[in-house]
């Protein structure tokens, strides 16, 4: 059977009248709010209207954790796992119509088939929160607290009728996503950062560190793997552009992605590496794996945190050493973040051209002093100028990504490193993204451009067979 027998159904509660107001008061209250000024009765109708929407979401919410609470009781899980999810929400709902009639809740059937939806998703999913995963305009869930969901659409922030309960309802939930990737998350390791069954990324905090109660971010992966169409598409790049880093890919230059939180590193990361060969042996690591690559030989490597004796820990750096011998054509890292800088660079200057990873600056600059920095923290004492020199030998071309004011992520500079002038790296920018303004809807107006610089790399695509034309370099010159 789906759901163990009941030990006793009990009578079903007797009808209580419902309590009538007094109509002494009913009558005072019309007269109090008879004699308001016409937008002072406004406004008190908008509250009241208010207070119960409030009402009604509360006594909701409080029925279908009644009700979730009493299928746990009932549901035989051994059985729940042979079934089909259309016999699964077939029996849910039958057994969901017999709790209804005990609790003597009328509704009707819309509302009993939005009901029936919910608890599914508290038994199966990810509670109130399942409906914005399935939504595909929804690209970010931040969850401020149990009483708090915002969703990005779009680039824009908005704030969602979704509540859970409780804290303990919320902490529930994120229990279930960490412990699917073998994670935990409590008072001693209250961060924790995991993905979901469709890679997208979590991070959640609790208290004590959150004060004011559990806090998670969700970071969506779309349905559609990214390319340089979607991209094109969405004015992030032009074709002249895309062709470019068509050709950076396929002469294997390394590749540093530069960008802010939500700039779209990770998309221009997964779209880029479309022009892998498939004959390449490509290795990942990350943190939490998010990457969307494309060719049938990956090796995808994820870190792992410590356990609760504080042993067991996998980071970066052990993963791309060991990456090393795993044999790869190419070594792409999620994120840079610390010391994996170091064995990062080492790989791209002992023979795996192409390399690609991304990193957190506001420029192509900022982005190669911050490598320096994450170099300086494996502990080593090297010198300034070799390890800047590691850097201008390593890296080729840096990506500037930025995450516009109307929610638009472009690419706004493209810059080659040159080499080593004294102590200081040397580097041009070949193209650049001009800000005209603003139009009355906030849409960002802009136009690509080229500096009139032509890259060094060329000269390495004509070696290896890679043809581009020298026009779209031309000084001045508007692409797209």
């Amino acid at each position: 059977m789906f759901f163990l027998p009941s030990k006793s159904n009990g009578q079903a509660k007797a009808d209580t009248p419902a309590s009538t107001p007094s109509p002494v008061r009913k009558s005072a209250v019309s007269a109090e709010v008879a004699e308001l000024r016409p937008a002072e009765r406004d406004l008190y109708e908008v509250t009241e209207v208010a207070r119960r929407e409030s009402a009604r979401d509360e006594a909701y919410v409080n029925l279908k954790v009644r009700l979730h609470q009493k299928l746990l009781e009932k549901i035989n899980f051994a059985a729940l796992e042979k079934l089909e999810a259309s016999q699964i929400e077939m029996q849910i709902g039958e057994l969901v119509r017999e709790l209804l009639q005990e609790e003597q809740v009328p509704l009707n059937q819309k509302e009993h088939g939005q009901l029936v939806s919910d608890i599914i998703d508290e038994v199966l999913g990810l509670g109130p929160i399942e409906p914005l995963i399935k939504d595909a305009t929804v690209s970010d869930i931040l969850i401020n607290t149990y009483n708090q969901v915002y969703v990005e659409r779009k680039g824009r922030l908005q704030l969602t009728p979704v509540r859970f309960k409780d804290d303990r309802h919320l902490l529930r939930i994120i229990g279930k996503i960490v412990s699917s990737v073998g994670r935990r998350i409590d008072e001693s390791s209250p961060m924790v950062d995991a993905r979901l069954k469709d890679g997208s990324r979590v991070n959640a905090i609790i208290p004590p560190l959150a004060v004011d109660g559990p806090l998670v971010s969700i970071r969506k992966f779309g349905t559609m793997r990214p390319s340089m169409d979607n991209l094109i598409a969405a004015n992030s790049i032009t074709q002249e552009i895309a062709e470019l880093l068509r050709s950076i890919v396929s002469a294997r230059l390394n590749i540093l992605i530069s960008g802010g939180t939500g700039s779209g590193k990770t998309t221009m990361l997964n779209a880029m590496s479309s022009f892998i060969s498939n004959a390449e042996r490509i290795v990942t690591i990350e943190d939490a794996a998010e990457l969307q690559l494309q060719q049938p030989h990956i090796v995808r490597l994820e870190t792992r945190p410590a356990n609760i004796e504080g042993k067991g820990e996998i980071s970066q750096r052990d993963l791309v050493k060991n990456a090393l011998r795993m044999r790869p054509d190419r070594v792409i890292i999620g994120e840079v973040r610390a010391g994996e800088a170091f064995d990062m660079l080492q790989a791209m200057n002992t023979g795996h051209d192409g390399s690609m990873t991304t990193i957190h600056a506001n420029t192509c600059r900022d982005a190669t002093a911050r490598v320096e920095q994450m170099v300086m923290m494996c502990g080593f004492d090297l010198p300034i100028r070799s390890i800047r020199a590691q850097i201008a030998s390593a890296i080729e071309v840096v990506l500037q990504l930025e995450r516009m004011s109307d929610g638009g992520r472009r690419l706004t500079s493209l810059y080659e490193i040159t080499g080593m002038e004294g102590d200081i790296i040397t580097m041009q920018e070949i193209f650049r993204y001009h800000r005209l303004g603003v139009d009355d809807n906030g849409r960002v107006h802009g136009e690509f451009r080229a500096t009139g610089t032509r890259p060094r790399f060329v000269d390495k695509f004509k070696a290896l067979g890679v043809s581009i034309s020298d026009n779209m370099f031309a000084p001045d010159q508007k692409l797209g």
